[in-house]
Protein backbone atom coordinates (compact mmCIF):
# COMPACT_ATOMS: atom_id res chain seq x y z
CA UNK A 1 0.00 0.00 0.00
CA UNK A 2 2.97 2.34 0.42
CA UNK A 3 3.19 2.42 -3.40
CA UNK A 4 -0.46 3.35 -3.80
CA UNK A 5 -1.85 6.59 -5.24
CA UNK A 6 -1.09 9.93 -3.64
CA UNK A 7 -3.30 12.98 -2.94
CA UNK A 8 -4.41 14.46 -6.23
CA UNK A 9 -4.55 11.02 -7.81
CA UNK A 10 -7.68 8.88 -7.77
CA UNK A 11 -7.93 6.56 -4.76
CA UNK A 12 -10.78 4.08 -5.15
CA UNK A 13 -12.33 2.73 -1.94
CA UNK A 14 -14.92 -0.02 -2.37
CA UNK A 15 -17.46 -0.53 0.43
CA UNK A 16 -18.69 -4.09 0.06
CA UNK A 17 -21.13 -4.32 2.95
CA UNK A 18 -22.85 -2.10 5.47
CA UNK A 19 -23.24 -5.05 7.82
CA UNK A 20 -21.42 -8.12 6.63
CA UNK A 21 -23.37 -11.30 7.28
CA UNK A 22 -26.74 -10.14 5.98
CA UNK A 23 -26.02 -11.18 2.40
CA UNK A 24 -23.76 -9.21 0.03
CA UNK A 25 -25.33 -8.67 -3.43
CA UNK A 26 -22.72 -10.51 -5.51
CA UNK A 27 -23.30 -8.80 -8.88
CA UNK A 28 -22.63 -5.34 -7.45
CA UNK A 29 -19.52 -6.57 -5.63
CA UNK A 30 -18.13 -8.03 -8.86
CA UNK A 31 -18.87 -4.76 -10.66
CA UNK A 32 -17.00 -2.88 -7.96
CA UNK A 33 -13.99 -5.19 -8.15
CA UNK A 34 -13.89 -4.66 -11.90
CA UNK A 35 -13.24 -0.96 -11.20
CA UNK A 36 -9.88 -1.95 -9.65
CA UNK A 37 -10.29 -0.53 -6.13
CA UNK A 38 -7.22 0.16 -4.00
CA UNK A 39 -8.88 -1.10 -0.81
CA UNK A 40 -11.95 -3.15 0.11
CA UNK A 41 -13.86 -2.39 3.32
CA UNK A 42 -16.76 -3.91 5.26
CA UNK A 43 -18.57 -2.85 8.37
CA UNK A 44 -19.84 -5.86 10.30
CA UNK A 45 -21.58 -4.51 13.37
CA UNK A 46 -23.86 -2.06 15.06
CA UNK A 47 -25.60 -1.30 18.34
CA UNK A 48 -28.85 -1.04 16.34
CA UNK A 49 -29.51 -4.76 16.85
CA UNK A 50 -29.68 -4.31 20.62
CA UNK A 51 -27.61 -5.41 23.61
CA UNK A 52 -28.19 -9.19 23.44
CA UNK A 53 -25.33 -9.81 21.01
CA UNK A 54 -22.79 -7.79 22.97
CA UNK A 55 -23.92 -9.31 26.23
CA UNK A 56 -24.22 -12.88 24.95
CA UNK A 57 -21.06 -12.82 22.84
CA UNK A 58 -22.81 -14.08 19.72
CA UNK A 59 -23.36 -12.95 16.15
CA UNK A 60 -26.61 -11.31 15.07
CA UNK A 61 -26.25 -12.86 11.62
CA UNK A 62 -26.51 -16.42 10.36
CA UNK A 63 -23.12 -18.19 10.56
CA UNK A 64 -23.71 -19.69 7.11
CA UNK A 65 -24.45 -16.33 5.44
CA UNK A 66 -21.67 -14.64 7.39
CA UNK A 67 -19.14 -17.17 6.14
CA UNK A 68 -20.51 -16.81 2.61
CA UNK A 69 -20.05 -13.03 2.76
CA UNK A 70 -16.57 -13.35 4.26
CA UNK A 71 -15.53 -15.71 1.47
CA UNK A 72 -16.77 -13.26 -1.18
CA UNK A 73 -14.79 -10.32 0.18
CA UNK A 74 -11.66 -12.32 1.04
CA UNK A 75 -11.45 -13.86 -2.43
CA UNK A 76 -12.27 -10.52 -4.03
CA UNK A 77 -9.55 -8.68 -2.12
CA UNK A 78 -6.97 -11.41 -2.80
CA UNK A 79 -7.76 -11.48 -6.52
CA UNK A 80 -7.46 -7.69 -6.64
CA UNK A 81 -4.30 -7.75 -4.51
CA UNK A 82 -5.61 -5.12 -2.09
CA UNK A 83 -6.10 -5.06 1.68
CA UNK A 84 -9.44 -6.01 3.21
CA UNK A 85 -10.54 -4.03 6.28
CA UNK A 86 -13.36 -5.31 8.50
CA UNK A 87 -14.74 -3.35 11.44
CA UNK A 88 -16.91 -4.35 14.43
CA UNK A 89 -16.27 -8.05 13.87
CA UNK A 90 -19.09 -10.45 14.67
CA UNK A 91 -21.69 -7.70 15.26
CA UNK A 92 -20.53 -6.30 18.62
CA UNK A 93 -16.75 -6.55 18.35
CA UNK A 94 -15.88 -8.10 21.72
CA UNK A 95 -13.41 -10.97 22.15
CA UNK A 96 -15.98 -13.74 21.49
CA UNK A 97 -17.07 -12.00 18.28
CA UNK A 98 -13.48 -11.64 17.09
CA UNK A 99 -12.84 -15.32 17.85
CA UNK A 100 -15.91 -16.51 15.94
CA UNK A 101 -15.08 -14.35 12.93
CA UNK A 102 -11.44 -15.45 12.98
CA UNK A 103 -12.52 -19.09 13.05
CA UNK A 104 -14.52 -18.53 9.86
CA UNK A 105 -11.59 -16.78 8.17
CA UNK A 106 -9.24 -19.62 9.13
CA UNK A 107 -11.71 -22.16 7.73
CA UNK A 108 -12.02 -20.23 4.46
CA UNK A 109 -8.23 -19.99 4.14
CA UNK A 110 -7.90 -23.75 4.66
CA UNK A 111 -10.78 -24.67 2.34
CA UNK A 112 -9.67 -22.32 -0.45
CA UNK A 113 -5.93 -22.84 -0.15
CA UNK A 114 -5.14 -19.27 0.89
CA UNK A 115 -2.24 -17.92 2.93
CA UNK A 116 -3.46 -14.90 4.87
CA UNK A 117 -1.79 -12.41 7.17
CA UNK A 118 -4.42 -11.05 9.55
CA UNK A 119 -3.92 -8.03 11.81
CA UNK A 120 -6.39 -8.44 14.69
CA UNK A 121 -7.35 -5.40 16.79
CA UNK A 122 -8.97 -6.05 20.17
CA UNK A 123 -11.62 -3.62 21.44
CA UNK A 124 -12.35 -4.97 24.92
CA UNK A 125 -11.95 -2.27 27.56
CA UNK A 126 -9.78 -2.81 30.62
CA UNK A 127 -12.18 -2.61 33.57
CA UNK A 128 -9.61 -1.33 36.05
CA UNK A 129 -8.73 1.52 33.67
CA UNK A 130 -12.41 2.32 33.12
CA UNK A 131 -13.09 2.37 36.86
CA UNK A 132 -10.16 4.73 37.39
CA UNK A 133 -11.36 7.05 34.62
CA UNK A 134 -14.90 7.10 36.02
CA UNK A 135 -13.56 7.82 39.52
CA UNK A 136 -11.51 10.71 38.11
CA UNK A 137 -14.58 12.23 36.45
CA UNK A 138 -13.26 11.56 32.94
CA UNK A 139 -16.26 9.51 31.76
CA UNK A 140 -19.47 11.18 30.61
CA UNK A 141 -22.86 9.57 29.88
CA UNK A 142 -24.48 9.75 26.45
CA UNK A 143 -28.15 10.66 26.57
CA UNK A 144 -30.34 9.66 29.51
CA UNK A 145 -28.11 6.93 30.94
CA UNK A 146 -26.71 7.63 34.41
CA UNK A 147 -23.18 8.30 35.57
CA UNK A 148 -20.87 5.30 35.28
CA UNK A 149 -20.33 3.48 38.58
CA UNK A 150 -17.88 0.76 39.57
CA UNK A 151 -20.68 -1.77 40.16
CA UNK A 152 -21.98 -1.24 36.64
CA UNK A 153 -18.53 -1.83 35.18
CA UNK A 154 -18.04 -5.00 37.23
CA UNK A 155 -21.50 -6.33 36.37
CA UNK A 156 -21.31 -5.94 32.59
CA UNK A 157 -20.96 -9.14 30.58
CA UNK A 158 -18.78 -7.49 27.93
CA UNK A 159 -17.44 -3.94 27.54
CA UNK A 160 -16.02 -2.61 24.27
CA UNK A 161 -14.72 0.71 23.04
CA UNK A 162 -15.14 2.13 19.54
CA UNK A 163 -11.73 2.50 17.94
CA UNK A 164 -10.97 5.12 15.32
CA UNK A 165 -8.43 5.29 12.51
CA UNK A 166 -5.42 5.30 14.82
CA UNK A 167 -5.75 1.57 15.52
CA UNK A 168 -6.25 0.74 11.83
CA UNK A 169 -3.16 2.75 10.88
CA UNK A 170 -1.04 0.72 13.31
CA UNK A 171 -2.50 -2.48 11.89
CA UNK A 172 -1.88 -1.42 8.28
CA UNK A 173 1.76 -0.69 9.11
CA UNK A 174 2.18 -4.47 9.60
CA UNK A 175 1.25 -4.98 5.91
CA UNK A 176 -1.55 -7.50 6.47
CA UNK A 177 -3.87 -9.00 3.89
CA UNK A 178 -6.80 -8.49 6.28
CA UNK A 179 -7.38 -6.09 9.15
CA UNK A 180 -9.98 -7.58 11.46
CA UNK A 181 -11.07 -5.10 14.11
CA UNK A 182 -13.28 -5.37 17.15
CA UNK A 183 -15.81 -2.61 17.82
CA UNK A 184 -14.91 0.25 15.51
CA UNK A 185 -16.22 3.54 14.23
CA UNK A 186 -17.81 2.91 10.85
CA UNK A 187 -15.76 5.68 9.26
CA UNK A 188 -12.43 4.23 10.46
CA UNK A 189 -12.78 1.19 8.20
CA UNK A 190 -12.91 3.33 5.06
CA UNK A 191 -10.84 6.38 6.04
CA UNK A 192 -7.75 4.55 7.32
CA UNK A 193 -6.06 3.80 3.98
CA UNK A 194 -6.67 7.33 2.62
CA UNK A 195 -5.14 8.81 5.78
CA UNK A 196 -2.20 6.43 5.61
CA UNK A 197 -1.50 7.64 2.07
CA UNK A 198 -1.73 11.31 3.05
CA UNK A 199 -5.15 12.33 1.78
CA UNK A 200 -6.90 15.21 3.57
CA UNK A 201 -8.79 13.90 6.63
CA UNK A 202 -11.90 16.04 6.06
CA UNK A 203 -12.90 14.66 2.64
CA UNK A 204 -11.58 11.19 3.50
CA UNK A 205 -13.71 10.96 6.64
CA UNK A 206 -16.75 12.44 4.90
CA UNK A 207 -16.47 9.87 2.10
CA UNK A 208 -16.09 7.11 4.70
CA UNK A 209 -19.15 8.30 6.59
CA UNK A 210 -21.30 8.03 3.48
CA UNK A 211 -20.05 4.79 1.92
CA UNK A 212 -19.98 2.78 5.15
CA UNK A 213 -23.67 1.99 4.56
CA UNK A 214 -22.96 1.15 0.90
CA UNK A 215 -25.89 2.20 -1.35
CA UNK A 216 -28.22 3.28 1.43
CA UNK A 217 -27.49 6.88 0.38
CA UNK A 218 -28.97 6.25 -3.09
CA UNK A 219 -32.39 6.42 -4.75
CA UNK A 220 -33.79 3.89 -4.20
CA UNK A 221 -31.66 2.97 -1.21
CA UNK A 222 -30.10 -0.49 -1.07
CA UNK A 223 -27.25 -2.60 0.27
CA UNK A 224 -25.19 -2.92 -2.91
CA UNK A 225 -21.46 -2.18 -3.01
CA UNK A 226 -20.57 1.53 -3.19
CA UNK A 227 -17.47 3.02 -4.77
CA UNK A 228 -15.90 6.18 -3.38
CA UNK A 229 -13.20 7.83 -5.49
CA UNK A 230 -11.10 10.32 -3.54
CA UNK A 231 -8.80 12.84 -5.22
CA UNK A 232 -7.68 16.06 -3.55
CA UNK A 233 -10.35 17.98 -1.65
CA UNK A 234 -13.28 16.12 -3.21
CA UNK A 235 -14.62 12.64 -3.81
CA UNK A 236 -17.09 10.95 -6.15
CA UNK A 237 -19.77 8.44 -5.18
CA UNK A 238 -21.29 5.73 -7.36
CA UNK A 239 -23.38 2.68 -6.56
CA UNK A 240 -22.22 -0.50 -8.21
CA UNK A 241 -25.85 -1.39 -8.91
CA UNK A 242 -26.96 0.56 -12.00
CA UNK A 243 -30.53 0.66 -10.65
CA UNK A 244 -29.43 2.92 -7.78
CA UNK A 245 -28.58 6.60 -8.14
CA UNK A 246 -26.55 8.80 -5.82
CA UNK A 247 -28.06 12.30 -6.01
CA UNK A 248 -27.04 15.52 -4.23
CA UNK A 249 -30.18 15.36 -2.09
CA UNK A 250 -29.94 11.65 -1.23
CA UNK A 251 -26.25 11.93 -0.31
CA UNK A 252 -26.70 15.12 1.72
CA UNK A 253 -29.69 13.57 3.49
CA UNK A 254 -27.52 10.65 4.55
CA UNK A 255 -25.65 13.10 6.80
CA UNK A 256 -28.70 12.91 9.07
CA UNK A 257 -28.19 9.18 9.52
CA UNK A 258 -27.24 8.17 13.07
CA UNK A 259 -26.20 11.74 13.93
CA UNK A 260 -27.47 14.10 16.59
CA UNK A 261 -25.79 16.92 14.65
CA UNK A 262 -25.94 16.54 10.85
CA UNK A 263 -22.98 18.90 10.34
CA UNK A 264 -20.45 17.52 12.82
CA UNK A 265 -19.25 13.96 13.28
CA UNK A 266 -17.14 13.26 16.37
CA UNK A 267 -14.48 10.55 16.18
CA UNK A 268 -11.88 9.46 18.76
CA UNK A 269 -9.17 11.51 17.02
CA UNK A 270 -11.16 14.60 16.11
CA UNK A 271 -14.27 16.09 14.54
CA UNK A 272 -15.40 16.26 10.91
CA UNK A 273 -17.29 19.43 9.99
CA UNK A 274 -19.52 19.41 6.88
CA UNK A 275 -20.88 22.94 7.32
CA UNK A 276 -19.29 24.06 4.02
CA UNK A 277 -19.85 20.78 2.15
CA UNK A 278 -21.04 21.00 -1.45
CA UNK A 279 -22.94 18.19 -3.20
CA UNK A 280 -22.97 18.38 -7.00
CA UNK A 281 -24.36 15.98 -9.58
CA UNK A 282 -21.87 14.58 -12.07
CA UNK A 283 -24.65 12.83 -13.98
CA UNK A 284 -27.92 11.13 -13.05
CA UNK A 285 -26.19 8.42 -10.96
CA UNK A 286 -23.04 10.02 -9.51
CA UNK A 287 -22.27 12.84 -7.11
CA UNK A 288 -19.14 14.85 -6.33
CA UNK A 289 -18.74 16.08 -2.75
CA UNK A 290 -16.27 18.64 -1.39
CA UNK A 291 -15.82 21.09 1.45
CA UNK A 292 -15.61 18.93 4.61
CA UNK A 293 -12.95 19.95 7.12
CA UNK A 294 -11.26 18.20 10.03
CA UNK A 295 -10.55 19.52 13.52
CA UNK A 296 -8.09 17.38 15.53
CA UNK A 297 -9.19 16.55 19.07
CA UNK A 298 -7.41 18.26 21.95
CA UNK A 299 -8.27 15.20 24.03
CA UNK A 300 -8.75 11.75 22.51
CA UNK A 301 -11.87 9.92 23.64
CA UNK A 302 -13.58 6.55 23.22
CA UNK A 303 -17.25 5.71 23.15
CA UNK A 304 -17.66 2.76 25.53
CA UNK A 305 -20.48 0.22 25.29
CA UNK A 306 -21.40 -2.45 27.83
CA UNK A 307 -24.29 -4.88 28.26
CA UNK A 308 -25.56 -6.45 31.49
CA UNK A 309 -27.59 -9.64 31.89
CA UNK A 310 -31.04 -8.93 33.37
CA UNK A 311 -32.72 -12.36 33.19
CA UNK A 312 -34.22 -14.96 30.88
CA UNK A 313 -37.00 -14.03 28.47
CA UNK A 314 -40.14 -15.73 27.15
CA UNK A 315 -42.77 -14.16 24.88
CA UNK A 316 -46.37 -14.79 23.83
CA UNK A 317 -47.80 -13.83 20.43
CA UNK A 318 -51.56 -13.31 20.15
CA UNK A 319 -54.17 -11.12 18.50
CA UNK A 320 -57.84 -10.20 18.74
CA UNK A 321 -60.63 -8.77 16.59
CA UNK A 322 -63.13 -8.70 19.48
CA UNK A 323 -64.07 -5.02 19.92
CA UNK A 324 -64.82 -5.56 23.62
CA UNK A 325 -61.35 -7.04 24.25
CA UNK A 326 -59.78 -4.16 22.34
CA UNK A 327 -61.77 -1.61 24.32
CA UNK A 328 -60.92 -3.17 27.69
CA UNK A 329 -57.35 -4.28 26.92
CA UNK A 330 -55.79 -2.25 29.76
CA UNK A 331 -58.06 -3.66 32.46
CA UNK A 332 -57.68 -7.18 31.01
CA UNK A 333 -53.88 -6.87 31.14
CA UNK A 334 -54.03 -5.69 34.75
CA UNK A 335 -56.33 -8.57 35.64
CA UNK A 336 -54.08 -11.16 34.01
CA UNK A 337 -51.10 -9.77 35.93
CA UNK A 338 -53.00 -10.17 39.23
CA UNK A 339 -53.93 -13.77 38.44
CA UNK A 340 -50.33 -14.65 37.54
CA UNK A 341 -49.12 -13.14 40.81
CA UNK A 342 -51.74 -15.16 42.77
CA UNK A 343 -50.95 -18.46 41.02
CA UNK A 344 -47.15 -18.09 41.11
CA UNK A 345 -46.36 -16.29 44.38
CA UNK A 346 -42.91 -17.89 44.57
CA UNK A 347 -41.80 -16.79 41.10
CA UNK A 348 -39.44 -14.18 42.54
CA UNK A 349 -38.69 -10.90 40.82
CA UNK A 350 -39.98 -10.79 37.27
CA UNK A 351 -41.37 -8.38 34.70
CA UNK A 352 -44.53 -9.13 32.72
CA UNK A 353 -45.16 -6.57 29.98
CA UNK A 354 -48.17 -6.26 27.66
CA UNK A 355 -47.78 -4.48 24.35
CA UNK A 356 -50.81 -3.82 22.15
CA UNK A 357 -49.75 -3.11 18.56
CA UNK A 358 -52.25 -1.29 16.36
CA UNK A 359 -53.62 1.00 19.05
CA UNK A 360 -50.92 3.68 18.93
CA UNK A 361 -49.88 3.09 22.53
CA UNK A 362 -46.56 1.47 21.56
CA UNK A 363 -45.57 4.59 19.62
CA UNK A 364 -42.68 6.50 21.20
CA UNK A 365 -44.24 9.92 20.65
CA UNK A 366 -46.31 11.38 23.51
CA UNK A 367 -49.96 11.81 22.68
CA UNK A 368 -49.78 9.53 19.64
CA UNK A 369 -52.80 7.52 20.85
CA UNK A 370 -55.03 10.59 21.16
CA UNK A 371 -57.62 10.90 18.41
CA UNK A 372 -56.82 7.56 16.79
CA UNK A 373 -59.82 5.44 15.70
CA UNK A 374 -60.48 2.15 17.51
CA UNK A 375 -58.62 -0.49 15.49
CA UNK A 376 -60.42 -3.52 14.06
CA UNK A 377 -57.57 -5.83 15.06
CA UNK A 378 -54.87 -5.66 17.73
CA UNK A 379 -51.72 -7.72 18.11
CA UNK A 380 -50.64 -8.57 21.65
CA UNK A 381 -47.01 -9.20 22.52
CA UNK A 382 -46.52 -10.37 26.09
CA UNK A 383 -42.96 -10.43 27.39
CA UNK A 384 -41.70 -11.97 30.62
CA UNK A 385 -38.19 -11.53 32.01
CA UNK A 386 -37.48 -13.72 35.02
CA UNK A 387 -34.52 -15.11 36.89
CA UNK A 388 -34.42 -18.36 34.92
CA UNK A 389 -35.89 -19.76 31.70
CA UNK A 390 -38.28 -22.20 33.41
CA UNK A 391 -39.83 -19.45 35.50
CA UNK A 392 -40.20 -17.17 32.47
CA UNK A 393 -41.92 -19.99 30.56
CA UNK A 394 -44.24 -20.75 33.49
CA UNK A 395 -45.29 -17.12 33.85
CA UNK A 396 -45.93 -16.62 30.16
CA UNK A 397 -47.88 -19.90 30.03
CA UNK A 398 -50.15 -18.92 32.92
CA UNK A 399 -50.61 -15.48 31.35
CA UNK A 400 -51.58 -17.07 28.02
CA UNK A 401 -54.27 -19.28 29.51
CA UNK A 402 -55.80 -16.49 31.54
CA UNK A 403 -55.67 -13.98 28.69
CA UNK A 404 -57.48 -16.53 26.53
CA UNK A 405 -60.33 -17.01 29.02
CA UNK A 406 -60.35 -13.74 30.96
CA UNK A 407 -63.83 -12.80 32.23
CA UNK A 408 -64.30 -9.15 31.31
CA UNK A 409 -67.57 -7.17 31.50
CA UNK A 410 -69.71 -7.69 28.41
CA UNK A 411 -67.93 -10.87 27.31
CA UNK A 412 -70.14 -12.83 24.90
CA UNK A 413 -68.05 -16.00 24.66
CA UNK A 414 -65.89 -17.89 27.13
CA UNK A 415 -63.37 -18.68 24.35
CA UNK A 416 -62.39 -17.45 20.92
CA UNK A 417 -61.71 -13.87 22.01
CA UNK A 418 -57.97 -14.31 21.49
CA UNK A 419 -56.26 -15.90 18.45
CA UNK A 420 -52.77 -17.35 18.16
CA UNK A 421 -50.80 -17.32 14.88
CA UNK A 422 -49.19 -20.72 15.51
CA UNK A 423 -48.55 -23.28 18.18
CA UNK A 424 -46.86 -23.04 20.57
CA UNK A 425 -47.62 -19.32 20.79
CA UNK A 426 -45.41 -18.95 23.88
CA UNK A 427 -41.75 -19.01 22.92
CA UNK A 428 -38.45 -18.95 24.81
CA UNK A 429 -36.46 -15.89 23.73
CA UNK A 430 -33.15 -16.56 25.47
CA UNK A 431 -31.17 -14.34 27.76
CA UNK A 432 -32.18 -10.70 28.12
CA UNK A 433 -29.61 -7.90 28.35
CA UNK A 434 -29.69 -4.13 28.61
CA UNK A 435 -27.16 -1.49 27.65
CA UNK A 436 -25.75 -0.50 31.02
CA UNK A 437 -22.72 1.38 29.67
CA UNK A 438 -23.10 3.96 26.92
CA UNK A 439 -20.53 6.59 27.79
CA UNK A 440 -17.60 8.58 26.42
CA UNK A 441 -14.28 8.12 28.20
CA UNK A 442 -11.26 10.34 27.75
CA UNK A 443 -8.22 8.35 26.66
CA UNK A 444 -4.55 9.32 26.85
CA UNK A 445 -3.28 6.13 25.18
CA UNK A 446 -5.29 4.88 22.19
CA UNK A 447 -2.58 2.36 21.30
CA UNK A 448 -2.83 0.83 24.76
CA UNK A 449 -6.62 0.69 24.56
CA UNK A 450 -6.67 -1.14 21.22
CA UNK A 451 -3.76 -3.61 20.96
CA UNK A 452 -2.91 -5.19 17.58
CA UNK A 453 -1.62 -8.72 17.04
CA UNK A 454 -0.67 -10.52 13.82
CA UNK A 455 -1.96 -13.97 12.91
CA UNK A 456 -1.45 -16.20 9.90
CA UNK A 457 -4.08 -18.50 8.44
CA UNK A 458 -3.90 -21.21 5.80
Amino acid sequence: MDKGPRPGQALRVLAASGQLGNGIPEAALKAGLAREPHVLGCDMGSIDVGPAYLGGGRLATSPAITKRDLRLVILGARQAGVPLLIGSAGTAGAAPHLDQTLAMIRAIAKEDGLKLRIAVIAADMDRAWLRAMAQAGRVQPIGAIGALEAGTIDGAAHIVGQMGTEAFLRALAMEPDIVLAGRACDTAVFAAVPLMLGYAPGPATHMAKIIECTSLCCVPGGRDAMLGTLTGESFELESMNPARAATPVSVAAHSLYEQADPLRVHEPEGMMDTTEAVYAAIDDRRVRVSGATWVPARQHSIKVEGATHVGERAVLLASTTDPRVIEQRDSIAAGVRRIVADILPGAGDYELRFRAYGTGETNLFPGAREGLPVPAEVFFLLECIAGDADTAKAIIGVAKQNLLHFGFPGRLSTGGNIAFPFTPPELPAGSAYRYSIYHVAECDDLAGAFPVRMEEAG
